[in-house]
C-alpha cells in the first residue's frame, strides 16, 4: 500500500528503485584486559590505524575534489587529533587493546562535543564515522560504508558521513534519503554537487525495508513508498518534463522578459571548475579558499602554492566574474595555527574575517597571492571577507585589500543579522554584498545548520530570512552596488524567482542547479518574480511563504 513520507528535499530530481540501507556500524570492541608488556605493540598498532585511515580520508578526497575534498580533510585531521592519540595511549598502558582504547576515547571526545553546543554537536556524526572506520580496521572487519551492489538503488541511511557521500557512484546510486541532516549539511551541499535526488531529515527513514521500492521527490521533500503504477508514472513524467524544459533553456541567466540576473558558481576549488563550466556558470560566486589551508593544519600554505591554485580557478573564466571568499576558519573549520582550541562556543567567538585580522599575515599573504594569480588574467575579480558584522570590520579587510595591491572590488559577505539591519553603513567602505544565507538563517533563528532537529528554522523560506535578505538588497540599490545570494537558497529554482524579486542582483550555486534555475527564471517576468517575492514575505511560516510564492507565479 502506498504510503507517503516528507522530509527535507536538499537535491532536485525524482529517483526511483529499491531501498538499500548503509553499512551497520562497527561492534562495540570487548573490554578485555591485555599485559602491560603488551602495551607497546597495541599503542603502535593504533598509531597506525588511525594514519591508515587517516591517509585514506585524504585520498577520497583528492579523488573527489573540490568541496568533498576540504570536507574530507577535515574528517582526517579529526582522525590524529593529538590529544585523542593521547587519550588512546593512555588507556592502552593500563590495560585495553588498540580498538577498546579508540572506542573509549572517541566515546569521551563524543561526549565533550554532545554537551558543548549545537554546533560542535553538529560534528558528531563525522567524529562516529572516524571512530568507525579505526576500530574495524583494528578488528579486520570491512569498512562501514555504502553497500555493495551491482544494481541501481536509494540508499537510505540515518546519517551520510562525508567520506562516503562523497564517492557515491551516480550511475548505482539513485538518490539517497537519511534521518538526520539539515538542508547546509555537509551531505546535502555535496548531494547537490553531484546532481543526485536527496532528502533528508526524514523521520523513520531508516525503518524502511530493506528491498522495497520508493520514489524519492528530492525538489518536495517527498518519499513514497510502494508507489502505485499511477504514481511512478507521473513522477517519471515530471521528471522528463523538467529535462526537457533545462535542455531548452541556454545562455545567460534572465527573466522571460530580459532582466538579467547572472548565474554563477559556488566551488571548492579547481575540482569543481570543470562542472561549473559545463553547466554554463556565468563565473564563480563563491570560491571557498578554506580547501588550501586544510592540507596542513600547523602552517599556511606558501604564497606560491596558493597562486598556482587560484590562477586555475580564474584562467577558467576569461572576462567572467570570479568572486573570492578569503579563508573562513574557526567553527566547525578549525585550524591548529589559526583558531584557539578552548572557546566555549566557536560559532559565536573568533571566526572569519575576525581570524584573519588577528593573524594579518595569513590575510596579506593570501591577498597578494590573489593579487599575483589575477596578473594579466581578463577575469573580473572580486574578494570579500567571511563574517563582516559592522563597517569598522569592513573597513579593515578593504584597508588590508589595498595595502595588498590587489586590483579587484571589495566586498563583505552578509551572514550575520547585524550586516543586514546595517548594510548601508558597511557599504561606504566596500563595493558590494554577498549574502551567505545558510548561516545568516542560522545567526537569525539561533539554529544550527548541521542539526536536523532544527531544520524548520534553517528552512531559507523563513520570511523573517527573507525580510533580511530584502533589506540588504534595497541598501545596496540604494548606493548604486550589486548584492548577491551565494548560499544554498539560490539553487532551489522557485525561490531563486523570489530571490529576484527582492532586489537580488545574481544568484550563485552548486553548478548541477544552474540548469535548473536559468529554466525556472526565464518562464516568468520581473513583475511576476516581484510579486511572489511580496507574497511570500506577507506570510510567517516558510511553508506558507513557499505556497504563496507558487500560487502567484503558477497565476493562480
Amino acid at each position: 500500500m502506498e504510503t507517503t513520507l516528507r522530509g527535507v528535499g536538499v537535491s532536485h530530481g525524482v529517483a526511483i528503485g529499491e531501498v538499500r540501507h548503509m553499512g551497520t556500524a562497527v561492534l562495540e570492541p570487548p573490554a578485555k584486559q591485555i599485559p602491560t608488556d603488551e602495551a607497546p605493540r597495541e599503542q603502535s598498532r593504533a598509531r597506525q590505524a588511525v594514519e591508515a585511515v587517516a591517509a585514506d580520508l585524504i585520498a577520497r578526497g583528492n579523488l573527489a575534489g573540490g568541496e568533498a575534498q576540504a570536507v574530507l580533510e577535515a574528517q582526517a585531521m579529526m582522525a590524529q587529533d593529538p590529544e585523542l592519540m593521547a587519550d588512546v595511549e593512555r588507556r592502552i598502558a593500563v590495560g585495553s587493546t588498540a580498538e577498546r582504547a579508540v572506542y573509549d576515547a572517541f566515546a569521551a571526545y563524543r561526549a565533550l562535543l554532545a554537551g558543548a553546543g549545537e554546533y560542535l554537536a553538529g560534528r558528531v556524526a563525522d567524529l562516529d564515522d572516524v571512530r568507525n572506520r579505526i576500530v574495524a580496521r583494528l578488528l579486520g572487519v570491512p569498512m562501514p560504508g555504502v553497500p555493495d551492489s551491482d544494481e541501481p538503488y536509494v540508499l537510505i541511511a540515518r546519517d551520510l558521513a562525508p567520506a562516503d557521500t562523497a564517492l557515491l557512484d551516480p550511475s548505482l546510486v539513485l538518490g539517497f534519503v537519511t534521518e538526520e541532516g539539515g538542508p547546509t549539511s555537509h551531505s546535502a551541499i555535496l548531494a547537490r554537487a553531484m546532481g543526485v535526488p536527496a532528502v533528508v531529515a526524514l523521520p523513520g527513514a531508516s525503518e524502511l525495508a530493506e528491498g522495497s521500492v520508493v520514489a524519492v521527490d528530492g525538489s518536495t521533500g517527498e518519499v513514497f513508498v510502494d508507489p502505485s503504477a499511477e504514481k511512478r508514472a507521473a513522477l517519471e513524467a515530471a521528471a522528463a518534463e523538467r529535462k526537457a524544459a533545462l535542455a531548452a533553456a541556454v545562455g545567460p541567466g534572465a527573466t522571460s522578459d530580459g532582466h538579467k540576473v547572472p548565474l554563477l558558481a559556488n566551488v571548492g576549488g579547481p575540482g569543481d571548475v570543470p562542472a561549473a563550466v559545463e553547466a554554463g556558470a556565468e563565473g564563480v560566486g563563491l570560491f571557498r579558499t578554506e580547501f588550501l589551508f586544510l592540507d596542513d593544519s600547523k602552517k599556511a600554505p606558501s604564497e606560491q602554492k596558493q597562486v598556482e591554485a587560484y590562477r586555475k580557478v580564474l584562467e577558467a573564466f576569461p572576462q567572467g566574474r570570479v568572486v573570492v571568499r578569503v579563508l573562513d576558519a574557526g567553527a566547525d573549520k578549525p585550524l591548529e595555527f589559526l583558531t584557539p582550541a578552548d572557546e566555549p562556543n566557536p560559532a559565536l567567538g573568533v571566526r572569519g574575517l575576525r581570524t584573519l585580522l588577528d593573524h594579518p599575515e595569513v590575510l596579506r599573504t593570501q591577498l597578494q597571492a590573489l593579487a599575483k594569480a589575477a596578473a594579466g588574467l581578463p577575469v573580473y575579480l572580486e574578494v570579500m571577507a567571511p563574517m563582516v558584522a559592522d563597517r569598522t570590520d569592513a573597513k579593515a579587510f578593504a584597508d588590508a585589500c589595498r595595502e595588498a595591491g590587489l586590483q579587484a572590488k571589495f566586498g563583505a559577505m552578509v551572514e550575520i543579522p547585524s550586516a543586514a539591519l546595517r548594510a548601508r553603513s558597511i557599504l561606504q567602505e566596500v563595493e558590494f554584498l554577498s549574502l551567505g544565507t545558510n548561516d545568516l538563517a542560522q545567526y537569525t533563528f539561533a539554529a544550527d545548520r548541521q542539526v536536523g532537529a532544527v531544520s524548520r528554522l534553517q528552512d531559507p523560506w523563513q520570511p523573517a530570512l527573507l525580510d533580511l535578505v530584502a533589506l540588504a538588497a534595497e541598501s545596496a540599490k540604494a548606493e548604486g552596488k550589486s548584492c548577491g545570494v551565494c548560499g544554498e537558497a539560490a539553487s532551489d529554482p522557485l525561490l531563486a524567482c523570489v530571490l529576484t524579486g527582492l532586489g537580488v542582483t545574481s544568484l550563485s550555486m552548486g553548478a548541477a542547479a544552474i540548469p535548473y534555475v536559468r529554466a525556472t527564471l526565464a518562464k516568468y517576468t520581473l513583475a511576476q518574480c516581484e510579486r511572489a517575492a511580496a507574497a511570500a514575505r506577507a506570510t510567517d511560516s516558510a511553508e506558507d511563504a513557499r505556497r504563496a510564492a507558487q500560487a502567484v507565479l503558477s497565476g493562480e
